[in-house]
């Protein structure tokens, strides 16, 4: 099984880009930022990414309409999407899993563990 080599990260908050961009780097990966919706869906279609990090709660676009737009764009619609979400109720996780999410991150998650948690992740979504 490939390894993932790119992320995409959709988030809104800058402080949590910023970490999240910079201990991927760490554990090996490119990573691209997205502070919104809209940028998240140009740089999908754009980069192709191996997998999308995707916040939930977002102004503009939220995370679940970023996720629909995702999986019925042809181009985009195979890329892995892990939700990143404080919300940990199992009805609004079922339901992001519902809409297509591969699996999800809650909030607060140890950074330092974060690139070995999305490779398992990963490796079982694609077993």
């Amino acid at each position: 099984m490939a390894d993932i080599t790119t992320i995409l990260v959709i988030e809104d908050e800058e402080h949590i880009r910023t970490i999240l961009k910079y201990n991927l780097e760490l554990d090996g990966f490119e990573v691209f930022l997205a502070e919104d919706g809209m940028a998240g869906l140009e740089l999908a279609r754009e980069k192709r990414p191996d997998l999308v990090l995707l916040d939930w709660m977002m102004p503009g676009l939220d995370g679940l309409q970023v996720l629909s737009e995702l999986k019925h764009d042809e181009r985009t619609k195979d890329i892995p999407v892990f939700m990143l979400t404080a919300k940990s109720m199992m009805a609004e996780v079922g339901r992001a899993l519902y809409e297509g999410a591969d699996d999800y991150i809650t909030k607060p998650f140890d950074v330092i563990e974060l690139g070995q948690i999305l490779k398992e992740k990963f490796e079982k979504t694609k077993a």
